[in-house]
């Protein structure tokens, strides 16, 4: 009687496999494989595996063998099929490749996979091949800007050096406002959830008016500060500053990290700093939002309260806002930075040589 291989695990691989066979993104046959093994490594039989898995004993019995033989390459790769090899793609493989990246198509800015099998006389399966193996996904796009702050270096070294290495004796916040924020109403009652089908909301919408959320986050604690405004102008940031000041006891610091808007940096702004000397101002670079960690949790209260919403009032809206935050701040959560300052200049230079060696758009 054959017996199936014996599979035992390093540490490092069993924490690779796990990844594997829980990850959302993980094509599916990978994620299988790397259930097969971690269920062998268990020491359960090829049949109860493949029973369990929904697969063939066979299916089990060779990746059980391939990754005895090849480790984690044995699984994480298809092995090299055989046959024919593909001449029409090897005749076009380069054409197809320098298209993509160096041309536009006649009709509009976005090679599909249609547009270039009819410029260079394909079948629409080749280009799609081709790209999937090179890479290339011409329909998405990616945003980024390089700051051109000259004092670039010096706000980043300060800003992460309060992320990673906070003061004794302070409190740390990330502030910003996020303005013009809609009380957006559905023009139709919207369908509700259940399976089989998805929520609905209509498409149009009405306008019923915009707030502006003033916020903050303490750095150790994850506590949220948060008002609404219906303006934005510095008499509101003023009041905010007031607000964070009034909620750190007596005796400790307050470093506040926010970004270049004018309204930060306003005479009266700075005449009231003055003042209440135990406030230390500290602003990201120019074109680096990135670095204010309070966008992290902007992001996160649109996708989970505001654009979902209905709302037919601006009160309605920021009722929900301070729910929201009532809600963050039962549990809080702090941001985590963990990116020194070198590994982000390093970064930040090979950019900037990448923008330098560029064709121009």
């Amino acid at each position: 009687m054959r017996r199936a291989v014996v599979i035992e695990l390093t540490d490092e691989e069993r924490t690779v496999l796990v990844k594997w066979s829980r990850g959302r993104s993980t094509p599916s046959r990978l994620v299988v494989r790397a259930r097969i093994i971690l269920r062998a490594a268990q020491g359960e039989l090829s049949q109860e595996i493949a029973a369990a898995l929904g697969i063939l004993p066979k299916t089990v019995c060779k990746w059980r063998t391939r990754f005895a033989q090849q480790r984690l390459a044995g699984i994480e790769r298809d092995a090299p099929r055989g046959g024919r090899k593909p001449v029409v793609r090897s005749k076009l493989e380069a054409e197809i490749i320098r298209r993509t990246t160096q041309e536009q198509p006649v009709k509009g800015k976005v090679w599909s996979t249609r547009s270039m099998a009819k410029a260079v006389g394909t079948s629409q399966s080749t280009i799609n091949r081709v790209w999937r193996d090179n890479g290339l996904k011409p329909h998405l796009t990616r945003t980024f800007k390089v700051s051109n702050d000259p004092h670039f270096k010096e706000k980043l070294v300060d800003v992460v050096g309060l992320y990673l290495n906070p003061p004794e004796n302070a409190v740390v916040f990330s502030v910003d406002e996020k303005s013009q924020i809609q009380a957006l109403d559905r023009t139709q009652k919207s369908l509700p959830m259940f399976p089989g089908r998805l929520k609905t909301l209509t498409h149009d919408y009405k306008r019923n008016g915009t707030t502006t959320l003033f916020a903050a986050i303490e750095m150790a604690q994850g506590r949220i500060i948060a008002e609404c405004h219906p303006k934005h102008r510095h008499q509101e940031w003023l009041k905010f500053l007031k607000k964070i000041e009034a909620s750190v006891e007596t005796g400790l610091d307050i470093h506040i990290i926010a970004d270049n808007y004018a309204t930060h940096k306003h005479a009266k702004v700075k005449a009231w700093l003055a003042r209440h000397p135990r406030i230390h101002m500290h602003f990201t670079p120019t074109s680096s939002s990135w670095l204010n960690m309070i966008e992290r949790w902007f992001a996160e209260i649109t996708r989970e309260a505001i654009r979902p919403g209905v709302f037919r009032s601006v009160d309605e809206l920021i009722a929900v806002i301070l729910e929201y935050v009532a809600a963050c701040n039962d549990d809080p959560q702090p941001l985590r930075w963990t990116k020194s300052d070198d590994v982000i200049l390093e970064k930040v230079a090979r950019a900037r040589a990448a923008l330098q060696n560029s064709p121009s758009a």
